[in-house]
């Protein structure tokens, strides 16, 4: 049976450059970079070639990257560090921002006592721009922490807009890109924003690595204390393979990006293409230009049917998500598609299938037959 991964927004399959790259430095580069020896120094290297290589990919200034394990542990960081140490009396964020965020301002919103606003959410799952700035007009210390792209649906935020938004007002800008970048372009140095996230995983590259870019100047304080790793701001011995293998992942997306856009675009417009043929009523839960690699939609199938597709499709080898990967243990519906669709809506099953390079004409063909047999 061929198995058939469109689960790419959860996680992805590694490159097999990365795996070399990092299997050169666990078994060759083995010093800890903060001892003096050759051997240490040789470690520092390819942790200050990897944040270099980072930076030059985002056009951001090497110091402005600073290596996590994750991005939920940057987007704690960041938050955290915002209200206790910058001051920040007032959060604004949306109802469809993924967990890392929204539970971390719901603990800082009971520890702080801090206000938090939502920005209202359009029923396409676009933010509403309007009332941000609405919102923005209170003259509070304030973050908003808003994502780029949507996780479940692929809706796009237009960071420049907001970014100049929160500018206008002083506000501090926040925004979790774990799944553009890599994906698309980004220019930190003509982008207004205050920090974001990204995550390895996400672009091809390892588990437990990812990184946060701090602006110049800004004021944050570690979440944990120990050594002076990462200018003292992420303390901990560095992980120097998970950096080198991150490093060479984003490389990799940058350098193939044009060509592997392409390729998954023509795959999703084929997938709207077949569903529209076998199931003429589906709709899809989001904008129509969202970012490539998503593609959510509502399926025309009978509510009791909704518990059972994902097994169902499992069962065929045949991997795709009805939420989040970080809630799918769980059969509550998705808090995205609860802030967009109907109460109606919201029993019938929906799919969120992400895409990657690695996926074919054959996946596709191989999702429709599994879906018209459930």
């Amino acid at each position: 049976m061929k198995k058939v991964y469109l689960d790419n927004a959860s996680t992805t399959q590694i490159r097999p450059e990365v795996v070399q790259e990092m299997t050169k430095v666990l078994s060759e580069d083995y010093g800890n970079p903060s001892s003096t020896h050759s051997f240490g120094r040789n470690a520092k290297s390819i942790l200050e070639l990897s944040r270099k290589a980072i930076a030059k990919q985002l056009n951001a200034s090497a110091q402005e990257i600073i290596f996590t394990s994750c991005g939920t542990e940057a987007n704690n960081w960041i938050l955290r560090s915002a209200v206790k140490d910058l001051k920040v009396k007032r959060i604004i964020t949306s109802k469809i921002e993924h967990h890392a965020v929204l539970y971390t301002v719901q603990a800082l919103q009971k520890e702080f006592d801090i206000q938090v606003d939502y920005v209202a959410v359009k029923p396409n799952g676009e933010i509403d721009i309007t009332d941000l700035v609405e919102l923005l007009s209170q003259e509070t210390k304030t973050l908003v922490s808003l994502m780029h792209v949507n996780n479940e649906t692929g809706n796009l935020l237009d960071v420049d807009k907001v970014g100049r938004i929160c500018e206008q007002y002083n506000a501090l800008f926040h925004t979790d890109m774990v799944q553009s970048v890599g994906k698309t372009e980004i220019d930190l140095q003509h982008l207004p924003i205050d920090f974001m996230v990204a995550s390895a995983h996400k672009f091809h590259g390892p588990k437990g690595i990812g990184f946060a870019y701090i602006k110049k100047n800004s004021g944050l304080q570690p979440l944990f204390y120990g050594g002076e790793q990462e200018k003292g701001l992420r303390p901990g011995t560095e992980a120097v393979h998970q950096i080198a293998g991150m490093a060479k992942a984003l490389e990799l997306s940058y350098a193939n990006l044009e060509t592997e856009r392409n390729h998954i675009s023509e795959l999703k417009n084929y997938l709207i293409v077949q569903l529209e043929i076998e199931f003429p009523t589906f709709v899809i839960n989001g904008t129509s230009d969202g970012i490539y690699t998503i593609l959510n939609v509502l399926l025309p199938f009978a509510e009791d049917k909704t518990a059972m597709i994902l097994f169902h499709l499992d069962m065929k080898g045949i991997a795709v998500s009805r939420g989040s990967a970080c809630q799918s243990g769980s059969i509550k519906p998705s808090h995205v598609l609860a802030e967009m669709l109907s109460n109606e809506d919201l029993k019938k099953p929906s799919l969120r299938i992400s895409f990657s390079h690695f996926n074919t004409k054959e996946d596709i063909d191989l999702l429709i037959f599994g879906l018209k047999s459930v």
